[in-house]
């Protein structure tokens, strides 16, 4: 990456100055180096932080039997589609990282790597000071594009455990081989927990899942992967504001599929079949037992109500339209709990190991501005704050379903950029007026 614009801008500058920029971007992920992409093409100095190191979270969060779980053509970075002669795919984890290395190499962003952004603020004047374990910078305009996943959920429970049975979090997941021999619960049934499930089962492992309200979907249907027909539908093109579900679908887990081996349905039925062991919701600890919700069956049941509710959304398109297709199916469940169990003795399972699978929640602690809701979320519009010069992007559901992965993040960073442009100059400096209009 070029570190041209930051050497010239710090070589400049008084030692006791502060260096300013039209334009700071916290986070070097594939959305704070989509928001670069536009900047270079629209002329704006900038700068972005990271606090790790670019594609950190690809090379050192993912598991190594990881892959995409929607197909390769769905990679539309800006100015970086997939190129490659398998586009409907999964890219392996290893592919993944080669696709984003391409990436960076071309935008070619202006990058403080190993900078952590310890906080935001707007001073008096309009401007926002981003205080850095480099030290304060300020600028006219800042994009917050550090995600929505920051910190793992791991319950308080897990502290009770005894000390002999091995804890990990999904993100620190490698393998099978890296775990203590023996039995492994995993908590959580959501895309890391059902793959993570499966990556294990397959290799052999005793395993138990906590299954929770995570919903799922089918990988092919009629012909074609459900992806291809959904994106035929425009279902990917919805923005939040029609979607049923409004601002609520942000809270939706994530429908579990696999792309491994070429795609395939997760089908946690046929898993127990197998012999792994499924318990309801994980709920509590205690007298040396894991506590469970007698919930299983009516889990199970949501995910396949889901499953066939996508499929028949897929029927009534292929019917509206008229296009020949294989005839529709059903899935019917070919296994069912015999009873709920609702506790697991520790010392009697066999378990060594714990993968907590239960998701990750934001942390926007560090942005002293007042731009959040009573959940503490950011209140955007399209990324757009009310706070002039403040935007958020590659948050999930931020525009679209596409708007925190490869597929829409670059619509959502044009669109941001284009605010920004017109802020920029005249527009920002009026802004400033203003506030200082009012504070005089």
């Amino acid at each position: 990456m070029s570190t041209s614009a930051i050497s010239d801008k710090s070589s400049s500058a008084q030692p006791e100055a502060i260096p300013h920029y039209p334009v700071l971007v916290v986070g070097g992920g594939q959305a704070g180096l989509s928001i670069s992409y536009y900047l270079k093409q629209a002329g704006i100095e900038h700068l972005v932080f990271e606090k790790e190191t670019v594609t950190h979270g690809w090379r050192r969060q993912r598991w190594d039997a990881f892959c995409l779980v929607t197909p390769n053509w769905q990679c539309q970075l800006p100015g970086h589609p997939y190129r490659g002669d398998d586009p409907h795919g999964f890219m392996t984890r290893d592919e993944i990282i080669d696709y984003l290395d391409g990436f960076v190499a071309m935008v070619d962003a202006p990058v403080l790597e190993h900078t952590g952004v310890l906080r935001v603020t707007r001073e008096e004047d309009g401007r926002y000071r981003v205080l850095t374990t480099r030290g304060a910078y300020t600028a006219d305009q800042v994009v917050v594009a550090s995600g929505g996943y920051h910190t793992p959920i791991v319950p308080r429970l897990a502290e009770r455990l005894p000390a002999s049975i091995a804890q990990v979090q999904s993100s620190a997941y490698r393998n099978a081989a890296a775990l203590p021999e023996g039995g492994v619960l995993v908590v959580g049934s959501g895309q890391s927990g059902a793959q993570i499930a499966e990556d294990l089962h397959l290799a052999g492992r005793r395993v138990t899942l906590a299954v929770g309200d995570a919903p799922r979907c089918a990988r092919f249907y009629r012909g074609r992967d459900v992806v291809d027909w959904l994106a035929d539908m425009h279902y990917y093109e919805m923005p939040v504001e029609k979607h049923p579900l409004r601002e609520g679908v942000r809270d939706n887990t994530n429908h579990y599929v696999t792309g491994r081996d070429g795609g395939r349905d997760i089908d946690l039925r046929r898993f127990a079949a197998e012999g792994m062991e499924l318990y309801g919701r994980l709920e509590d600890y205690r007298d040396g037992a894991l506590r469970f919700a007698t919930n299983l069956g009516e889990c199970l049941d949501r995910a396949d109500e889901t499953y066939n509710g996508i499929n028949a959304s897929i029927d009534a398109f292929i019917a509206k339209q008229g296009i020949a297709a294989p005839p529709p199916t059903r899935y019917e469940a070919s296994w069912r709990p015999a009873a709920e169990r609702a506790a697991l003795h520790l010392a009697d399972s066999g378990i060594a190991a714990i993968v907590w699978c239960i998701g990750f929640t934001p942390d926007f602690g560090w942005i002293d501005v007042p731009v959040f809701n009573g959940r503490g979320y950011p209140a955007h519009r399209r990324g757009v704050t009310a706070a002039p010069g403040l935007y958020f992007v590659g948050l999930p559901w931020l525009h679209t379903w596409g708007s925190g992965r490869f597929s829409g993040i670059a619509r959502d960073a044009e669109y941001l950029v284009e605010r920004i442009v017109g802020m920029t100059g005249t527009a920002a400096d009026a802004a400033r007026a203003a506030v200082e209009g009012v504070t005089a």
